[in-house]
């Protein structure tokens, strides 16, 4: 698998592939391709990097991240659907933890509650629980 940093001009792919990862991971984000598009170039021109991940020409994966002082944090990490349980985001992970974050950092990324499979798939790359975030949805009214 070979790997390139994304530039503005990959945010049309990146929209998509953020629209597909929102559906898959439950997201209740409604933004739509054009506003995902524009809020990725601005992620990308201000404090985020993206790298997209090719296998025989073909873009299989992408993450999104940002570095801190003390830590890098992972927004995203999407592999293609057709591409899943192939190995490609274990690829990624290890490409990102070899050849692009520093290794004296600290790694963090946040897991919608329901979204079992990629809880399970951040578990066997090491990551450990650290916080629950819980929340009450407003009353209906009557």
């Amino acid at each position: 698998m070979k790997y390139r940093m994304a530039t503005v001009s990959d945010c049309p792919l990146l929209a998509e592939f953020n629209h597909q990862l929102i559906q898959d991971e439950g997201h209740r984000n409604t933004m739509n391709l054009a506003e995902l598009e524009q809020r990725l170039r601005g992620w990308l021109a201000a404090e985020y990097a993206g790298v997209l991940f090719t296998n025989a020409g073909e873009t299989v994966a992408y993450a999104l991240y940002r570095e801190l002082p003390q830590e890098v944090y992972l927004r995203h990490l999407f592999v293609a659907r057709h591409r899943r349980r192939q190995g490609f985001g274990r690829g990624a992970m290890e490409i990102l933890r070899s050849k692009i974050w520093p290794a004296h950092k600290r790694l963090s990324l946040e897991v919608l509650a329901q979204n079992t499979a990629a809880l399970a798939f951040y578990h066997a790359m090491g990551y450990r629980d650290y916080s629950l975030k819980l929340e009450m949805p407003p009353a209906r009214p009557a």
